[in-house]
């Protein structure tokens, strides 16, 4: 099998499979809940934002991994920072550096749109995640995460 990895940036015709994506990634985390129309519809809304980046790992035209950007504003740093979320790498496909090509990405679009930091979520059971994303860099920091549904 040809198991190239191309990163690039998704477009509508992804989201059935970033669907799917998802659902493996709520499946592990406790905190979400699978509902492909809310997945579809968010994912639709991140592609309309210009402000938003969402990349998939592709391997022969299939959708194996993605992850999210979005831009807000930190008055900390008084400039623009991003967010990043729904990081998965589908499970046959793990230890492959998919995630690490992913991430890197990543990276490389905040530093392209001059965005002063980058942050996550991460569940903290997940200790092999943790251990990854210390490697480019990111550390823990004494905020928590907290959510109110409006």
């Amino acid at each position: 099998m040809d198991d190239k990895v191309s990163i690039r940036l998704a477009y509508s015709d992804d989201i059935p499979a970033m669907v799917k994506l998802l659902g493996e990634l709520f499946d592990i985390e406790d905190d979400f809940t699978i509902d492909t129309k809310k997945q579809s519809r968010g994912l639709e809304l991140l592609l309309q934002n210009s402000h938003s980046i969402v990349l998939v790992a592709e391997i022969l035209n299939d959708a194996v991994g993605m992850m999210t950007l979005q831009r807000g504003i930190s008055t900390a740093m008084g400039e623009y920072v991003g967010t990043i979320e729904d990081v998965i790498v589908s499970q046959p496909y793990r230890a492959m550096g998919i995630g690490t090509q992913l991430l890197a990405s990543a990276i490389e679009e905040a530093d392209q749109r001059k965005w002063g930091r980058l942050a996550l979520g991460v569940d903290l059971r997940n200790t092999e995640a943790i251990e990854f994303y210390t490697k480019f860099g990111f550390t823990k920091s004494h905020m928590g995460v907290m959510y109110r549904v409006v």
